[in-house]
Formats: C-alpha cells, structure tokens, sequence
C-alpha cells in the first residue's frame, strides 16, 4: 500500500531480518515475531521432541543507510541469488537454525530505491491470506509474508548547537565595539635581564602612537611581536661592568663628507673633450 492510502503517515521500511532464540537474544533495535497472525507460536522447532527453538525478528533502524528490498526463501539446494544474503542468527550457544530452507534478502542503500519491504508476517500453514501482503513461501510450517511499498526517510535532525554567555550578550540595538588586533602568537617574553632600554622605550612608544588605528587591519605591521636586543657583546655583563667600546669611532658629518665626497672631475673633462673628426677628402 501506498503512503496515501495510509492517510500520509510516515512508513518506515525493513532494514534487516534475523533470526534469534528469544527475548533475551534478540538485539534491542529488532522486533521479535512470537505469533503468528492466526493466533499460533511463531517459534520455529526442528521437531516436536525439542521445547526451545528460535524465531523470526526484524529491525527498522535507519542509521545504516541500508534497508530491504526484497525476501526470498530457498531450498539449501538452491544457489543464492545474485545480490541476495542470507539473514544473520542471534542465538544462545550451540543453537543452531534448521537450513532446510533458508531465507534470503536483498539489501541495498536507501537512497537508490523507492519501494521497499515495508512489513513482514507470518500464518500457520493454512488457508489464511493477509490482504496487501505477498507470499514469500513457507518454511518449517509456517509462511512468510511481506508487504511492498513506497517508504518515507525521516528528515536529519540539526543538532542543537551551544550558544556562549557571550553571544546572549550581545545587542541589536548597540553594536559591540570592535576589538583592538592582537598577535595571534606571541613570542616567549626574554629574561629581564636581556631586555635594553631603547627596547623598553621603543615599545612604549609604539603604544602610543597605534592606539589611535589599533581597530583596523592596518594597525598591524610586520614587525610587530618581534623582540629588540642589542647584540650580547654590548649588553650589560653579569660583573655589572659595561663592555669596552673604545675601538668604536664616532663619525661627523664633515669626517663623512671628506671620506666619501666624490667630485666627479674625471667623468666631467671627460665628457669636455672634443671627439676628432675623420677628414674625407682626398690626399693632396
């Protein structure tokens, strides 16, 4: 049957069918078949002698993407048809499933179908038909039926996601002030020690003159996070004396001039000089 004869409500499909020996065997997302539609036991036996024996389950759990699209029972003579798989066994120790006839299921993705196997049932061996089921076959006394149809996925539920205290802060009516830009990843501060004056003025300095543009990307310079520190031969030793830096010549500006003052004389009279001329006529 289809969804609309159903009223429009969601029909899940059959995603698997096993076998189990009972309540306590049979997995938590599996429904256990324990009678069949015409009042009997649904409980498969290999013979009358044996008290326990297993049954039929099947699950509609959707989290695997798989679902079934078709039953089948063979013979253990029979090949297995093509695509086809015989259905897991969930039972106690040493139990085992009567393989006279097996019962087979083709399972394929959810979404690369439209039909499905909807519903399965079971009858004694009689003359009982189920309207809008179909006949699978019978199988140690009983018959299996299974009803065909169109199926509805569930839609994929968003999970809830968790807002910080600092986003029910926020205002539509105010806006937040933007946040000054910081160094993502700052370099480990130096010892105390190590650390010069000018480093300390320097960075004193440099708050001061970006807190007016500290708002915007371009506040931001390459240099920004990098540590400043005299050369260690120039720093102040552990003896607390200062290095010697009497081979260190200051320079004036006229001692710079005279060093590297360039007339460019040479070049000039060079550029002067008349090139001489080829005389073309011919020899007197």
């Amino acid at each position: 049957m289809s969804l609309m004869e159903h009223g429009g409500v969601h029909i899940r499909p059959v995603t698997a069918i096993a076998w189990t020996s009972n309540g306590s065997t049979c997995p938590k997302e599996f429904n256990l078949i324990s009678l069949t539609e015409d009042g009997a036991a649904a409980n498969f036996t290999r013979s009358f002698g044996m008290k326990s024996g297993y049954y039929l389950c099947y699950s509609k759990d959707l989290s695997g993407g798989m679902v079934v699209s078709d039953v089948q029972v063979i013979s253990d003579k029979e090949t297995i048809p093509h695509g086809y798989c015989y259905i897991a066994e969930h039972l106690e120790p040493k139990a085992s499933v009567w393989k006279k006839k097996r019962v087979c299921v083709r399972v394929v993705p959810v979404g690369s179908v439209d039909t499905a196997v909807l519903d399965i049932k079971l009858t004694a061996k009689s003359k009982m038909m189920l309207q809008h089921y179909t006949c699978v076959g019978d199988i140690h006394g009983y018959v299996l039926w299974c009803r065909k149809g169109h199926f509805s996925s569930p839609m994929p539920q968003a999970k809830p996601r968790s807002i910080s205290l600092d986003l029910h802060k926020l205002s539509l009516d105010q806006p937040a002030p933007p946040l000054p830009l910081r160094p993502s990843n700052p370099p480990p501060p130096l010892p105390h020690s190590k650390l010069s004056q000018r480093r300390c003025s320097l960075k004193s300095r440099d708050t001061t003159d970006k807190a007016a543009d500290n708002s915007t990307i371009y506040g931001i310079t390459a240099i920004d996070g990098v540590p400043f520190a005299l050369h260690p031969k120039f720093e102040i030793q552990k003896n607390g004396m200062t290095p010697q830096l009497n081979n260190i010549r200051i320079k004036s500006l006229q001692d710079i001039e005279n060093e590297y003052n360039y007339t460019f004389a040479v070049e000039e009279s060079a550029a002067k000089r008349t090139r001489p001329s080829v005389s073309t006529g011919s020899a007197s």
